[in-house]
């Protein structure tokens, strides 16, 4: 493929993304750890193991386009993580940490859906499909991680969700 500028800053924004997954792997353990609830507990769990794909599936997309991941760290999810460290290190009762958790991983899910969005379309637009498609299923799969946070948040029909919880502390 030409090395052109358009597909230049492709690798950058699925370089930018390796690194992001990369440092969400090494930070998931400490957020699993520091949550007090089983669901929350539970998903984070699941989305460490979804995470590990997902970096799986972009080494599957380097190897597609014959490319290495640039060795550049994502400095926003750097500071993503470094905030949501904060909130593991807080003194708050279980609930109200577990409320600043999910604030915490949302914002980290936002980023990534901004960025899987960015990498899809310019995967489109430089003909790309298979890797637009693969950059899809990921981005579904944030948006549904994003989902779930939400319905811990916010409990369900039978439930109060942590928010609700933590605004009783």
């Amino acid at each position: 493929m030409t090395q052109n500028a358009f597909y230049k800053l492709f690798l950058k924004e699925i370089s930018d993304l390796y690194s992001a997954e990369n440092q969400i792997v090494e930070a998931l353990p400490k957020m699993i750890e520091a949550a007090s609830t089983p669901e929350l507990k539970e998903a984070f769990k699941n989305h460490l193991k979804e995470t590990r794909n997902q970096v799986a599936r972009l080494d599957n997309i380097f190897s597609q386009l014959n490319e290495e991941p640039s060795d550049e760290t994502c400095e926003a999810m750097e500071g993503l993580i470094a905030e949501g460290e904060e909130m593991i290190e807080m003194e708050a009762p279980a609930m109200v940490k577990d409320a600043a958790l999910i604030g915490a991983a949302q914002r980290i899910e936002h980023y990534e859906i901004a960025g899987y969005g960015v990498a899809k379309t310019f995967a489109t637009q430089l003909e790309l499909y298979d890797i637009a498609q693969l950059l899809k299923e990921t981005l579904e799969e944030e948006g549904s991680a994003d989902k779930k946070l939400t319905s811990i948040a916010e409990g369900g029909f039978f439930t109060a969700g942590i928010n609700k919880l933590a605004s009783e502390k």
